[in-house]
């Protein structure tokens, strides 16, 4: 399937206060966090930049780009993407594996009165799971798999999500730099036509994808 790039001008969108108050709040918890050694069991938890990450999605809801609005986040880590997104009017849904971020994610929703879900499981649907290649990690794609390029017949669906992964309008991840190529061909096979794909490759880089016929 081919995926087309969406130029986002990020520069165009202000950041309201209830949103840098919000943003403010998240990072004040990460420095808790860390500063607590809560990380100890899973050091290599690196957050995005939650301005530039709200910016994007602002931006590509403005121009009312996505089909719709459910939002589903791989790897969702603090949770805080997942509020900003629930901000901004979307189905908000966030993936993590680490059970106590995904209770640290709950609570730091539940008392601002954000609606979020999120599922302790992992990222990749029932079926699918990666390896380490050469240098990278590599899909594996179940045995039924045909990247469903001449029907979308059948989409995977997350224990815990009303939703099967076709009817999530916004998929968000930030990968490390061995895992663009293998996100990407996950993001192709998983989703419907017209979904948007937001990726953050760190250093202030915000990329937005839409898969197209």
């Amino acid at each position: 399937m081919p995926i087309e790039t969406i130029q986002l001008d990020l520069k165009s969108v202000d950041v309201p206060d209830d949103i840098s108050r919000l943003i403010q709040e998240a990072d004040q918890g990460m420095d808790d966090y860390y500063d607590a050694g809560e990380n100890k069991g899973n050091p290599n938890i690196v957050p995005c930049d939650p301005t530039l990450f709200y910016q994007a999605l602002a931006y590509i809801t403005e121009k009312d780009i996505p089909i719709g609005r459910v939002f589903c986040e791989w790897g969702s880590g603090f949770g805080y993407c997942g509020c900003l997104a629930a901000k901004l009017g979307y189905e908000s849904y966030g993936i993590e594996w680490d059970e106590k971020l995904v209770e640290y994610s709950e609570e730091f929703a539940a008392k601002r009165g954000i609606e979020v879900t999120y599922l302790q499981t992992s990222y990749f649907p029932p079926g699918y799971s990666c390896y380490e290649g050469a240098g990278a990690r590599e899909l594996v794609r179940p045995d039924d798999s045909d990247y469903r390029s001449s029907s979308n017949l059948f989409f995977p669906h997350y224990p815990g999500m009303e939703q099967d992964t076709g009817e999530i309008d916004v998929f968000f991840v930030y990968p490390w730099p061995s895992e663009y190529e293998m996100f990407q061909e996950l993001f192709e096979e998983v989703a419907s036509d017209g979904a948007i794909f937001l990726v953050y490759y760190g250093d202030g880089e915000m990329c937005a994808y839409r898969k197209t016929l």
